[in-house]
C-alpha cells in the first residue's frame, strides 16, 4: 500500500478545488442577479461538502504528506464545515477505535434504540422526510461543541485546553464576520449555501452507519473490533468517479475508509477490492428518505426487515 500514501501535490489539488469552489459561489452570490446569486448558493453548497471532506482528510493525516500541512488545511476546513477542528480529531478518532459498537461509539451512541416521545417522532420524521438538515446540526452540538461532554470524554488537560481555545477561535471569527460584514450580507453570501450543503451532508453521513446492524456493549468491558474487521458496520455509496473524488474526497467509499483509514480517499477505489454493503447512490438516497427517520435512525435490516 505504499504507493497509496498521501501526496502534497495531491492534497494541494483538492485544496485547490475547494478554495476555488468557495470563490467562485461567494463571487456569484455577491452579483445582483438572483439566477447568479441562485447559482453562488449551489457552488458554494459544493464547496461545502468538499471542505466537509478535506477536514476528515487532514484529521487521518491523508490529505497532505507533511504533517504540518495536514494541520493547516484542517484548520482552514473547519471555518467553513463549523466543525472544531481540535474536537473533530478526538471524536472522530474515538469513532474509527469503537466502529461497530453504537454504543461506545460517540458519534452513533445517541441512536441507541429507545422509546421516543411523541414530539421527538415528529420532529425527526418531518426533519428527514422535508430535508432540513437536523442530524447535521445535532451532531455538531452534541459530538464537537459540547464542552461538557468532551471533557468527560477526553481527561487529559491539554486535549481539554485545545477544546476551547479552537472552539473560541472559531466563535471569535464568526462574531468578527457577523460585526464586520453583517447579518443581511452573510445570510444573502452564505446562507441557503449552508442550508444545502447541510442537508447533502446530512444523507451522507447518516449513510454510513445507520441502519446497519452494530453490537452493544451494554456497559460491559469490550475489545475494540480492529480496523480490518469493520466493514460490516458501514456502508459506501456509490457516486460517479468524478463527483466521488473531485467532490467527496472518497468519502463516500467509507467500508474501505474504515479498512484502509491510511489511504487518501481519493485513491480508496484503487484498492482491488468491493465493499460488501456498497450500495449505488441515489437509489439508496431516494429508499432511505421513503422511510420514516424513526425506522431509519432508531432500527436497522434486522429489525425492521427493511433492505436498505
Amino acid at each position: 500500500m505504499s504507493i497509496l500514501r498521501p501526496r502534497d501535490a495531491e492534497g494541494a489539488l483538492h485544496t485547490f478545488v475547494a478554495v476555488s469552489l468557495t470563490a467562485a459561489g461567494i463571487w456569484l452570490s455577491s452579483r445582483s442577479s438572483w439566477a447568479a446569486w441562485f447559482a453562488g448558493q449551489l457552488v458554494f453548497a459544493v464547496s461545502f461538502a468538499k471542505w466537509f471532506s478535506l477536514l476528515h482528510e487532514a484529521g487521518h493525516h491523508t490529505l497532505f504528506a507533511t504533517r504540518g500541512l495536514n494541520t493547516l488545511a484542517g484548520h482552514l476546513a473547519s471555518v467553513i464545515s463549523v466543525l472544531p477542528y481540535a474536537s473533530w480529531k478526538a471524536i472522530h478518532r474515538m469513532h474509527h477505535k469503537w466502529t461497530g459498537f453504537q454504543d461506545k461509539d460517540p458519534t452513533t451512541s445517541s441512536l441507541v434504540p429507545r422509546p421516543l416521545g411523541a414530539f421527538e417522532r415528529a420532529a425527526i420524521n418531518i426533519a428527514w422526510r422535508a430535508w432540513i438538515p437536523l442530524f447535521s446540526f445535532l451532531y455538531r452540538a452534541q459530538s464537537f461543541w459540547h464542552l461538557p461532554r468532551l471533557f468527560r470524554l477526553f481527561p487529559d488537560s491539554r486535549a481539554r485546553r485545545a477544546f476551547v481555545v479552537n472552539a473560541i477561535a472559531l466563535l471569535a471569527l464568526y462574531a468578527a464576520a457577523f460585526v464586520f460584514i453583517g447579518p443581511a450580507a452573510l445570510l444573502r453570501l452564505f446562507g441557503l449555501g449552508l442550508f444545502l450543503g447541510f442537508a447533502w451532508m446530512d444523507v451522507i453521513m447518516l449513510s454510513q452507519h445507520t441502519h446497519i446492524p452494530l453490537e452493544l456493549s451494554q456497559g460491559a468491558d469490550v475489545a475494540p473490533i480492529p480496523a480490518p474487521e469493520q466493514a460490516p458496520y458501514t456502508r459506501s455509496l456509490r457516486f460517479s468517479r468524478f463527483l466521488s473524488t473531485f467532490v467527496l474526497t472518497g468519502f463516500d467509499a467509507h467500508e474501505l475508509h474504515h479498512v484502509f483509514p491510511f489511504v487518501p480517499g481519493p485513491r480508496l477505489r484503487e484498492i482491488p477490492w468491493t465493499p460488501p454493503n456498497e450500495a449505488p447512490a441515489w437509489a439508496w438516497i431516494r429508499a432511505a428518505k421513503a422511510v420514516p427517520a424513526e425506522v431509519f435512525l432508531f432500527k436497522n435490516r434486522k429489525t425492521s426487515g427493511l433492505s436498505i
